[in-house]
């Protein structure tokens, strides 16, 4: 075991993994909003009370209308059930689907027809409102896309509201501290729980050639902090959004997408080209909250085993870097059931 904070190196080079943990460390925190309550009943598995659709433009296919349907289960995890897909079994929420990361994650079971685009921004909901059993049901595998990041979806789980199981909730920890480096200094580090208390602490930095910036956020992982973050908009430079709305209509993957100057945020060299939101002290830090919130929520909701708890550590990372740190905990064997403190209980 290093004794390193960001303990062991898992990929990439132990020494070029402590410059880009200096750099990090260095980096100003902009918003800490770290928390050490428990509610009552986070300890129980949970479902719906009942099902509830939502729709919207398709991600995609802008000029489709998508629907997602959230329903009870009693069967443990999430799974997606596509209704075009007759001959297919669901999807099960878990990085053993994970198909690719380019750009977004797209989850695959079976038929190379049988997935569905972009699910970060629906899958987050998994442990940010601490649902354990949920199935979605859609009829393509092209989402909607909405004017308010993911805050359509988490206000329609609260009106079909949450139901608590009788049995507990699996909850899984990291066996030791553990890290993974990415391109261009970026790294991702996961570390046990220290006080014993089953929560998430993440701690992500971003760091954008745009108006975006230098951003860093704090926050223990409650169902409050997730309905705010989850009002964060995905964002793109100027250079793409305007290449997609001119020379990239050549292609038809770009012409039918469903990106406004409202479901998105536009950052320029040196502004921002349209109203960018979630300000702290003057400062939008509407892009850290969409990294950290709903990006990187999702990819640890990708560890089907159970709830992950702990602290996450996150600098510069993306989609890539994401689900290759959760398959090298499966791969090395890395997950252990959490040891509540018996003060805590």
């Amino acid at each position: 075991m290093s004794s390193e904070p960001y303990g062991r190196v898992l990929t990439g080079s132990p020494d070029a993994l402590k410059r880009s943990y200096d750099q990090w460390a260095a980096q100003p925190v902009d918003l800490a909003r770290l928390s050490t309550e428990v509610g009552p009943d986070d300890r129980l598995q949970a479902t719906l009370r009942e099902s509830v659709s939502v729709s919207g433009p398709g991600t995609f296919f802008g000029n489709e209308f998508r629907t997602l349907t959230f329903e009870p289960s009693t069967r443990e995890g999430w799974w997606f059930e596509r209704s075009d897909q007759k001959e297919d079994l669901p999807i099960r929420i878990s990085v053993y689907n994970v198909w690719t990361t380019v750009r977004n994650i797209v989850l695959r079971s079976g038929s190379p027809h049988n997935y569905v685009r972009m699910v970060e921004h629906i899958i987050a909901l998994r442990l940010g409102m601490l649902l354990d059993n949920v199935v979605i049901r859609l009829d393509s595998g092209d989402p909607p896309l909405f004017d308010r990041g993911s805050l359509d979806l988490v206000e329609a789980v609260d009106r079909a509201g949450r139901a608590p199981l009788p049995q507990p909730a699996p909850v899984v920890t990291v066996a030791e501290p553990v890290s993974v480096l990415g391109p261009h200094g970026s790294f991702l580090s996961f570390l046990p729980r220290e006080d014993g208390r089953p929560l998430l602490d993440i701690d992500c930095a971003i760091d954008f050639p745009t108006a975006i910036g230098r951003q860093r956020i704090q926050f223990t992982l409650t169902r409050e902090q997730f309905r705010y973050g989850a009002m964060a908009r995905t964002n793109t430079t100027l250079s793409m959004y305007a290449y997609c709305k001119t020379l990239g209509k050549i292609w038809a993957d770009i012409r039918n997408l469903g990106y406004t100057r409202h479901n998105i945020l536009v950052a320029g060299r040196r502004t921002y080209w349209n109203e960018a939101k979630m300000l702290h002290e003057g400062k939008s830090l509407e892009a850290a909250w969409h990294r950290a919130a709903l990006d990187l929520v999702a990819a640890i909701a990708l560890i089907h085993t159970g709830r992950f708890v702990g602290s996450v550590l996150s600098y510069k990372a993306g989609h890539a870097l994401d689900v290759h740190m959760v398959r090298q905990l499966y791969r090395h064997d890395l997950l252990v059931p959490f040891q509540k403190n018996s003060n805590h209980e």
